[in-house]
């Protein structure tokens, strides 16, 4: 097994040096990403990843050159090639090369790389919770769209580091009202009902947010709504959690040093995260 990557059509080494200096993804961060989880020498979930990919590229302009199609080959061809079949897929879209200018370049073909590397779901964080911080929301307008330009989620996700947390659980100045995790969606239980952000610009269309709402909840018979809150709701709850593709679902404990609940995992929350593994099951094993 052996990390991969992917550039322009040509399977490469990771320290093959292939980005030109003027890509305008290194210069202006102009491109769009997506990120899927690799299970059992399987991706979960490619075609809802893809999916939004298809809608970033058309929302930033960029032109779509690659079929969903072609796509799912190349995922396959890197899983196959690397023989990793537990980790994570990489993959970002950049507009072109160009000499610097704001303004979109004419007759552009965007440049598509991808990277395979091993990694395993933190089933430890999962058993016990972790610890998360409220900061405020620094992030432009779109965040509907998965841009490659995320330096407010890394100064967000630095402060929870550096505080020993794991997630920066962010609040909008003005509304005071909490939108979501510098790399997950979070959510909130109280009186066995599920609170989370409705979709807008203000966050991204999580799909490990779309599998819990249009799948796992319906199964469970667990009532989710979509609805914006403050931190104080937040932390009067009963129950909190976080989801993304590397996350899957994780709870979280507390915030801000205060215990979220009576500090434990919550019964909707495990619940929510083993209807999860049962789609991962059944759709890659």
């Amino acid at each position: 097994m052996k990390e991969l990557g992917f550039f322009d059509g040509e399977f490469i080494d990771l320290n093959e040096k292939k980005i030109s200096l003027e890509d305008r993804g290194y210069q202006f961060g102009d491109g769009i990403y997506e990120a899927t989880k690799v299970y059992n020498g399987k991706c979960f979930a490619l075609d809802r990843h893809l999916d939004r990919c298809i809608r970033s590229l058309r929302e930033l302009k960029i032109p779509v050159t690659y079929t969903n199609a072609e796509l799912t080959a190349i995922h396959e061809d890197i899983i196959k090639k690397s023989g990793i079949t537990d980790g994570c897929i990489y993959f970002q879209i950049t507009r072109t090369t160009a000499p610097r200018t704001h303004y979109f370049p004419d007759k552009i073909v965007p440049h598509l790389s991808m990277t395979i590397r091993e990694g395993s779901v933190h089933t430890d964080w999962q058993k016990s919770g972790v610890h998360a911080i409220f900061t405020e929301d620094i992030r432009w307008l779109r965040c509907d769209i998965k841009t490659i330009n995320l330096l407010g989620n890394v100064l967000a996700k630095q402060e929870a580091h550096e505080k020993n947390c794991q997630e920066a659980v962010q609040v909008r100045k003005g509304s005071n009202l909490v939108t979501e995790g510098s790399s997950s969606n979070f959510f909130v239980v109280k009186d066995d009902i599920v609170w989370t952000h409705p979709l807008s610009n203000l966050i991204l269309k999580g799909v490990t947010r779309s599998i819990l709402f249009e799948e796992c909840a319906k199964k469970l018979g667990i009532t989710m709504i979509e609805k914006a809150f403050s931190p104080d709701f937040a932390l009067t709850a009963h129950e909190a959690f976080i989801t993304s593709t590397s996350l899957e679902v994780t709870p979280v404990i507390a915030i801000d040093n205060k215990h979220i609940g009576n500090g434990l995992p919550g019964k909707i929350t495990l619940k929510l995260l083993n209807a999860y593994h049962e789609l991962v099951k059944k759709e890659c094993y």
